[in-house]
């Protein structure tokens, strides 16, 4: 191993941490209610249990990374990163010898509920829509989004509603893309 591989080793904070000692160390000092109020991921917040997270959090890398991200800059308490790092996975991260662990940050709902408020108005400004207030997305997809209420309170698909009662159970042209090649070979039948 070179010098400077074993240099980044030594100043990553997450080096040799596994992802069970992560998550046993935030509950015991946050709890899994803390948890789940500041990165908002379902298995600290139903039925919450450190191997069940493990488990979850294995299969699920942004979740992963969302976690030792909170380890990082809360319980460790480290300095933003730089842009450079930023772009980096949380384990890839090399964190300069003049930064040191600190103490964990003192964390409460309330605060969370703070900055969830923060991010929900962030987001809002985001997704304004500057094209005339057309939703995202093509036509096709926006009418397989749809979904309305009928009269006996339960919900259907609207997709394919624009289609006349005489079409039967065959797509229309617009959302078949092979519904003119079948119409075809049903004309050359008859």
């Amino acid at each position: 191993m070179t010098d400077e591989n074993q240099t980044n080793y030594q100043n990553n904070p997450l080096h040799g941490v596994g992802l069970k000692q992560m998550l046993e160390e935030l509950v015991s000092h946050y709890g899994f209610q803390i948890l789940f109020a500041y990165l908002n991921i379902n298995c600290f917040k139903t039925n919450p249990t450190i191997m069940a997270s493990v488990k979850f959090l294995k299969k699920t890398t942004w979740a992963r990374e969302k976690v030792e991200v909170f380890y990082l800059y809360r319980y460790k308490n480290l300095p933003n990163p730089s842009s450079e790092q930023f772009k980096q996975s949380p384990r890839d991260r090399v964190i300069p010898a003049h930064q040191q662990v600190g103490e964990p940050q003192e964390l409460s709902l309330e605060d969370a509920e703070q900055e969830q408020q923060k991010r929900e108005r962030r987001s809002a400004a985001h997704n304004k829509r500057p094209h005339g207030g057309k939703p995202f997305g093509n036509q096709r997809n926006m009418e397989r989004r749809r979904v309305t209420s009928g009269q006996d309170g339960r919900t259907s698909s609207s997709y394919n509603s624009n289609r006349s009662p005489n079409q039967g159970s065959t797509k229309s042209a617009s959302t078949d893309p092979w519904a003119n090649a079948r119409k075809k070979i049903q004309q050359d039948d008859e």
